[in-house]
């Protein structure tokens, strides 16, 4: 078999870095006298590695983070009250596993969207499949698809992922169409995925945000509350901190 050849057949097996690499690896198999076991299994090994990093890099494309966050980013000394402890414990993912939800709590400025997304990337370095959504948007978005008539294909988005990230609900009021579709996701993922919310209200102020209806609040909460970890953050806002050059 000539060069050409062998080339197309990586190709068409989908192999690049055996196919670019193949020939640069011979030679320093050679040159170390590897055995031809070695020599494949090396070519074998980052092939592997690099599928790794494609797929780890498709993950975090498809979860549509706006902003890249780590944990190792975050301030942990502008807070007043925030459980590190708890944090860190999360960061092992195991609420992913347990199928449980998590909702970050605190007013503007904290750091919840920080750590929900460094949360969503974690996950996603981890093999898991995330989404990351405004409230807003996620309800926009779902309305659209109601109007048009397909509900059911939008409404999949947000139940395949195994971790969906639902940013700022409550910045803004939500009507009841705007709550019944919300109340479909976290009904539908109840014990099938999680969710992680970030949220500037506490729990009793929720019927705030969906028109005062306390019943469609108690239902949803009712669905959302039974396998949570609620983290509050309390505190001033860290953007105000840096307008006012604090």
């Amino acid at each position: 078999m000539n060069n050409d050849d062998l080339t197309k057949h990586l190709t068409y097996l989908k192999l690049p870095y055996i196919r670019e690499n193949h020939e640069a690896i011979g030679q320093l198999a050679a040159r170390k006298q590897w055995e031809h076991v070695h020599y494949l299994a090396e070519l074998i090994k980052e092939e592997a590695n690099l599928r790794h990093d494609r797929t780890i890099q498709r993950r975090i494309r498809m979860a549509r983070f706006p902003v890249i966050k780590t944990l190792d980013e975050f301030n942990w000394s502008w807070p007043q009250k925030l459980n590190r402890p708890q944090i860190q414990n999360l960061f092992r993912l195991k609420f992913i596993e347990d199928k449980s939800n998590v909702v970050f709590i605190g007013g503007v400025g904290l750091g919840k969207t920080h750590l929900a997304s460094a949360l969503g990337y974690q996950a996603c370095l981890k093999g898991h499949t995330v989404l990351f959504a405004s409230a807003i948007d996620t309800i926009n978005n779902l309305i659209s698809a109601q109007n048009a008539g397909v509900l059911k294909q939008e409404l999949k988005k947000y139940l395949k992922p195994s971790l969906v990230v639902i940013d700022e609900l409550g910045n803004l009021p939500i009507d009841k169409n705007g709550a019944d579709l919300l109340f479909q996701i976290i009904s539908q993922r109840y014990e099938r995925g999680s969710l992680v919310i970030t949220t500037n209200r506490v729990f009793s102020d929720w019927s705030k945000i969906f028109n005062n209806d306390s019943t469609l609040t108690s239902a949803l909460l009712d669905r959302l509350l039974h396998h949570t970890e609620a983290v509050v953050i309390e505190g001033k806002s860290y953007r105000m901190k840096e307008v006012k050059g604090e």
